[in-house]
């Protein structure tokens, strides 16, 4: 098959498989890269679709007779959840690791040999080992992938040792090699081109800048402070409502202290799971599906979880404890807004952690080449921390060393809310956090609750009296108070312990009990009356969020995906739900043009789709 119909094989492939009418920005170049039998380096940010610029020209070199791709991948929970969603496509893939069952390996090890499959996923422990290179005799591959190829580096976040025998397949499988990672400064961009041994490679690049993204630092020291600050941040994202959209992740350094956050959380009322890796498989299964069920909304982790993970509404993710480099912050905090919506990511950061991140890495003496570079990159995640530039600007600058965009004007430095430390030992301000108020300070927050015109959250309040103009501090009046602004030289935590005082003093009482609000003593509650939603908030809502349509296919494909023992999106994506509330198809015809579906799916599951459609839909009204 020549160059130009294999192209159009690979067309046909991203509508046919994938229900994608055109290919995202990189995407096409690194495709086009595989198809011409060329080595690629393909770095895409977090949530860009990295992996269709393997899986599409695996699909069609499988379907030209050419062999299966081999995929590194370096976690099994990553493994099963491409091999799933392939399947689910219709595509033949399998995984061979550690956790497989021995009738099952052996089963995937005929198919291979045979051609039957077009991606087989190993670990790069099973790559290296020798028993799998004599394997790689009995069949072909056509493509050799390496995702996360950071791993590779010593410079990166996350390096794995057997990455760095991965050149060796190329002694064995004359077959081109594409390296794929979303987070790599220009160092290790070349450190993964020199190890893994690439061919003058075609670099494949797209912009890391992610405007739906507003980036904020909280200068915190003690672990009381931080857990007023998180409970703020959850409360600001609407995610104290268990029946509210949305989800937030909170990742901490260390497992200690993801069980004390997520206890903490559960005992103030607040659902939420904890995830890392001292946990048991089922524990840990158990959590990850019941934070993609939705069936918690808060889930506090180690970074043994994420990677992998394509949950589209993540709309708060909180740094609890600052990671040891801006490559590991940036990959995590990535995790948020993949549909596009505003989402926040929030760093706690004080000297503490650094202290924990050295201890974390301590085992290669203090002059050892690791550890040199450990401490570089603890000292650039330092920098972004407390340099009082847009903190985008910051994020973009670190990965490109080069033209950085516009101020973004969401972060916290962009509205003035950043509190800018000089160093991580704690400076004069910070410290101010754990101090008093002036007699003044204090009568204005009681002055504040007195206009407002219902109860509010204390961290609400504690950033509407410091100027925050958020769009969640509408609620109660804070926005409008005559006191919005004057207490700005003050530290949240300040003003939050001011408020705290006054409530043990009496001058301010708390009202509800599962989520306490602030309120005047004495001063009735005046119940809200309900109005009416504009027009204009319906339509931005049904934009948002789908109508009966989009609540009748989530039903059902949380449903199909408990049956099938899926991840939700497997079945299909919010993407293709919100398509399908807005077009509302009544043919197969029709929903063959939804973009995200694919004949495998539509086949599957399209008859019960148009069944909602027709039930719940505008012509069922």
């Amino acid at each position: 098959m020549s160059d130009a119909a294999t192209g159009v094989a690979a067309r046909e492939v991203l509508e046919s498989v994938f229900g994608y009418a055109d290919f995202r920005p990189g995407q096409d170049e690194a495709v086009r890269a595989a198809l011409a039998q060329r080595d690629a380096l393909v770095l895409l940010p977090t949530g860009s679709g990295k992996s269709l610029c393997y899986q599409v020209p695996a699909i069609a070199a499988s379907r030209a007779g050419r062999g299966t791709t081999l995929v590194v991948s370096p976690l099994i929970a990553l493994m099963r959840d491409q091999v799933s969603a392939l399947e689910a496509r219709g595509v033949a893939a399998a995984a061979l690791h550690s956790q497989g069952d021995p009738q099952e390996q052996r089963a995937v090890v005929a198919r291979f040999a045979s051609g039957e499959l077009a991606l087989l996923y190993v670990s790069p422990e099973r790559a290296a080992a020798p028993g799998f290179r004599r394997l790689l005799a009995r069949g072909r591959v056509a493509h050799l992938a390496v995702d996360e190829a950071h791993c590779v580096s010593q410079w990166g976040h996350d390096f794995r040792p057997d990455y760095l025998r991965l050149h060796e397949l190329r002694e064995i499988v004359g077959a081109p090699m594409v390296a794929l990672t979303a987070t790599a400064t220009p160092a290790v961009l070349a450190e993964i081109e020199d190890r893994l041994a690439l061919r003058a490679p075609v670099i494949v690049r797209a912009g890391f800048d992610r405007p739906n993204l507003a980036f904020a630092v909280q200068a915190l020291r003690g672990h009381a402070e931080r857990l007023a600050a998180l409970r703020a941040q959850l409360e600001d994202a609407g995610l104290l409502d268990r029946r509210g959209p949305g989800r937030a992740l909170v990742y901490c350094s260390t497992r200690k202290v993801t069980e004390r956050v997520a206890g903490e959380l559960r005992s103030a009322g607040i659902g939420a799971g904890h995830y890392h890796a001292g946990r048991t498989s089922l524990a840990r299964e158990r959590a990850q599906r019941a934070f993609e069920a939705g069936r918690t909304r808060v889930l506090v982790a180690t970074n043994a979880f994420g990677m992998g993970i394509d949950l589209p509404d993540i709309r708060l993710i909180v740094h609890f404890q600052t990671p040891g480099s801006v490559e590991a912050y940036y990959q995590e905090a990535g995790r948020a807004g993949r549909d596009g919506d505003p989402a926040r990511c929030v760093l706690f950061f004080g000297a503490a952690d650094l202290v924990t991140q050295r201890r974390l890495g301590a085992g290669s003496s203090a002059g050892s080449f690791v550890a040199r570079r450990r401490e570089q990159a603890l000292a650039a995640i330092e920098r972004y921390a407390t340099e009082s530039r847009c903190r985008r600007q910051g994020l973009v600058a670190h990965f490109t060393r080069g033209e950085v965009p516009p101020p973004c004007g969401v972060c916290d430095v962009c509205r003035g809310e950043a509190v800018i430390v000089a160093s991580p030992a704690p400076s004069r301000r910070a410290g101010a956090a754990a101090g008093t108020l002036s007699d003044d300070a204090v009568e204005t927050i009681v002055r504040a609750v007195s206009h407002l015109t219902r109860p509010v959250g204390k961290g609400s309040l504690a950033r509407a009296l410091r100027g925050s103009r958020a769009r969640a501090l509408e609620r109660g009046g804070l926005l409008a108070m005559p006191e919005h602004g004057l207490l700005a030289e003050h530290p949240e935590a300040a003003i939050a312990a001011a408020i705290e005082d006054l409530l043990v003093q009496g001058r301010l009482r708390r009202t509800g009990a599962k989520y306490p609000t602030v309120w005047l003593p004495g001063k009735p509650v005046r119940p809200q009356r309900p109005t009416a939603p504009s027009r204009r908030t319906e339509l931005a809502r049904s934009r948002r969020y789908g109508g009966p349509v989009a609540r009748a296919l989530d039903n059902y494909r949380r449903r199909t995906a408990r049956a099938l023992k899926w991840k939700t999106y497997m079945v299909f994506q919010r993407a293709t739900m919100l398509a399908i509330d807005r077009e509302q198809p009544d043919s197969p015809a029709a929903l063959a043009k939804i973009p995200g579906l694919g004949p495998a799916k539509i086949e599957r599951f399209g008859e019960d789709i148009l069944d909602l459609v027709r039930r719940h839909g505008d012509r069922a009204r």
